[in-house]
């Protein structure tokens, strides 16, 4: 299928092949009909992709910010690698979309195949969207106006955070796409509107629309003009709509409104204030976000858990249906906003004139119907680049899962290590086709089945979403394949379990599939050289490491237990393996203390092994983010070796060694993917007993659980 497709590097719009995308649980299928160009966001993200370096960071000077403090932890190079592997990953365009529902994924009701719906999917000929972000549209609507359905929904959202009320003066700033909607969704509230811009053709639709109007080409005073619509008393509200990095528009926004009016920023302004314009008055002001509550919120959006009526009256997809509904009678229309019509095939030139000085308002873009493609044309889930090129030996690989982990670390890893890049499958089909055409995978797809049935295919890799793990490494011990799980490997003990049987059944006339976690530390150069320093010595050994992770939000995925398993089981147990792993003995107990008042991922955990070696691990989520992510220290016998940020390795009256430095940071990945590849071609044994990846697996649930 086709899909418009952006890099953020050069700017560059490409129409490209991708892989159907799978239908998740709670996801719609929907094939596109008709999608709309967001002159707003879709400019201003072409403009940001043809920046240069110095343009790119002056837009985002909060990552450059994240930047500075990775090179100061991590070295440049790293960073530099970080921060093109970001750049590198193709961004997929739009989110104003007309259709009709093709599919569903598991626990979709209200939705059925034939059914047309407008969602905030992008410029794709088939999209998955989740169910809270599609509405039905009315008969009387068209496909053309239900394109419009989201971007109106985002004026919609701003102006229930102004609260109108019926008679009140309404100042819209900026009458672009969604300041024209919004000026007839507030003339529909009743409201009295005064739509103020610099293009004429544009005034004269808010004028249609019923708007009085102020062209600031004519040297107008928009605040003197404001005090006079409203009757010398201040207006009582003011929709900024505009998209600029200028600051004028809430500056005489304030200055326009009576006391105690509102304002509410729609669209992008700069943000430098007066406080007494503010002060004075007082003045409320807000921020709109996008289509209303529930956007970018995981439980909503991807879970599906709808907020009660009684509470939320208004959600983003209730706003949906409230214009869709407004369409369907009359109030709000959309045709006279329709300035250009490209094919899908034809989307270069539509971006051309989005980015040149032609005017333009609402471009839509067409889709062939069903008697030029079929549903099954489009519906292809698999995606051939090249014919499998295998080397003799060699283990052919998938990649199931094809996020910023996989692409950055693992891929490179494994196809430095020789292995022949079978196919990488994901969900969505726009990271499995970047990440086939970066590392030269043979095909791209949204089908894991098709992989695990590909006899070709004799090693997986598991990168997907933590909750994912345990039951796809148990397909694929089942279907006989190596395995390589990027941690964690389960979530429950439960999970462990099944693993275990699954390992145990998947034996071959004696012999079993090498299986192994991702738990690279123990692979890192360092590690290595700490392990044959304390090799001989028979004293128990204190290990002191401190992880100093940095804070998420407590509503990240990872922190959810059933989707992420929480940051302990996470990534806590990398370095419970690698304490496991230089202790070279079994943890005998644990115990762990939570901070009060924290998440649970800021605590203290002390494992005992069995031969009296004691670890304690600080895993703290409190700390600045500027300083070291992890340093390790080990006392025995009156010596000590200092492990920072596996960097820099020092020893402290150890004979015959007291330094190991490295140019780069290098935490083992690739030795840890050079293992696994090396040990499938040989056949030798797996590179971490199965029984120490369960046993640590096992012991970070405990914790976590203990911790909760």
């Amino acid at each position: 299928m086709k899909q418009i497709l952006q890099s953020l590097r050069t700017g560059a719009t490409e129409v490209a092949d991708v892989p159907c995308p799978a239908p998740g649980r709670g996801h719609v299928l929907v094939r596109s009909t008709r999608t709309l160009l967001s002159a707003g966001t879709e400019r201003m993200l072409v403009e940001f992709g043809e920046a240069g370096w110095i343009g790119k960071a002056r837009r985002q000077p909060e990552r450059v910010r994240q930047v500075l403090d990775k090179i100061g932890t991590d070295g440049l190079a790293p960073t530099v690698e970080a921060v093109l592997d970001k750049l590198d990953r193709p961004l997929p365009l739009g989110y104003c979309n007309a259709g009709i529902v093709v599919g569903v994924g598991e626990d979709v009701e209200g939705f059925s195949p034939g059914q047309r719906v407008a969602c905030n999917g992008g410029h794709a000929e088939i999209v998955s969207v989740p169910k809270s972000l599609c509405a039905t549209v009315p008969e009387r609507v068209s496909d053309d106006e239900a394109a419009f359905t989201p971007v109106a929904a985002i004026g919609l959202q701003g102006i229930r955070l102004a609260q109108p009320t019926l008679g009140e003066s309404v100042v819209v700033m900026g009458v672009g796409l969604i300041g024209l909607l919004s000026v007839q969704l507030l003339r529909a509230h009743g409201c009295r509107v005064l739509g103020i811009d610099f293009d004429a053709d544009r005034l004269a639709l808010a004028r249609r629309f019923g708007a009085e109007v102020v062209a600031l080409t004519d040297g107008a005073d928009p605040v003197a003009a404001a005090r006079f619509f409203s009757r010398e008393r201040g207006v009582d509200a003011v929709l900024v709509t505009a998209s600029t990095r200028d600051s004028a528009p809430v500056r005489q926004a304030a200055q326009m409104c009576r006391k105690r009016g509102r304002i509410v920023l729609v669209g992008v302004a700069g943000l430098e204030l007066s406080r007494a314009d503010f002060y004075e008055k007082e003045l409320s002001f807000q921020v709109s976000c996008s289509y209303g509550p529930g956007r970018y919120d995981p439980a909503y959006e991807e879970l599906g858990r709808d907020y009660p009526i009684g509470f939320v009256r208004w959600t983003e997809q209730r706003n949906f249906e409230a214009v869709l509904d407004m369409m369907a009678d009359g109030r709000l229309d959309v045709k006279p906003l329709i300035s250009h019509r490209f094919a899908i095939g034809e989307a270069e030139k539509a971006y051309a004139l989005l980015a040149s000085a032609e005017p333009s308002l609402g471009i839509l873009l067409d889709y062939p119907g069903r008697e030029e493609k079929s549903d099954g044309d489009l519906l292809r889930a698999t995606l051939t680049l090249s014919e499998p090129r295998a080397a003799a030996g060699k283990p052919v690989v998938a990649f199931i899962g094809a996020g910023n982990y996989a692409t950055a670390t693992l891929m490179p890893a494994f196809k430095r290590a020789g292995a022949s890049l079978g196919a990488v499958a994901s969900r969505g089909g726009v990271s499995s086709l970047h990440a086939a055409r970066k590392f030269g995978f043979a095909r791209a797809t949204t089908d894991t089945d098709s992989v695990l049935a590909d006899a070709q295919i004799n090693a997986v890799v598991i990168a997907t979403r933590h909750d994912s793990h345990a039951r796809l490494a148990c397909r694929a011990l089942a279907a006989g394949k190596h395995v390589f799980v990027e941690k964690p490997l389960a979530l429950s003990a439960r999970e462990l379990v099944e693993i275990a049987a699954a390992y145990e059944n998947a034996a071959v006339n004696g012999t079993r599939p090498l299986f192994m976690v991702g738990f690279n530390r123990r692979f890192a150069p360092h590690a290595r050289k700490i392990k044959s320093l304390i090799a001989d010595v028979s004293s128990p050994k204190s290990f002191v490491l401190t992880v100093n992770v940095g804070a998420l939000p407590a509503g990240h995925w990872s922190q959810d237990p059933a989707l992420g398993g929480g940051r302990i089981v996470g990534e806590a147990c990398h370095f419970i393996d690698l304490l496991r792993f230089l202790a070279d003995a079994p943890i005998a107990r644990h115990s762990s203390t939570r901070l009060p008042g924290q998440t649970r991922d800021t605590a203290t955990i002390q494992l005992a092994f069995a031969d009296g070696s004691m670890g304690t691990l600080h895993y703290f989520a409190n700390g600045s983010k500027s300083f070291p992510k992890e340093r390790l220290e080990i006392f025995v016998e009156g010596r000590v070796l200092q492990l920072d940020n596996f960097r820099r390795l020092a020893g402290y009256g150890w004979p015959g060694f007291s330094r190991m430095n490295l140019w780069r940071q290098d935490k083992g990945h690739k030795a840890c993917a050079a293992a696994f590849v090396a040990a499938v071609e040989e056949g030798a044994p797996a590179p971490i007993p199965f029984g120490e990846l369960v046993e640590v697996s096992r012991i970070a649930i405990e914790i976590d659980e203990a911790l909760r």
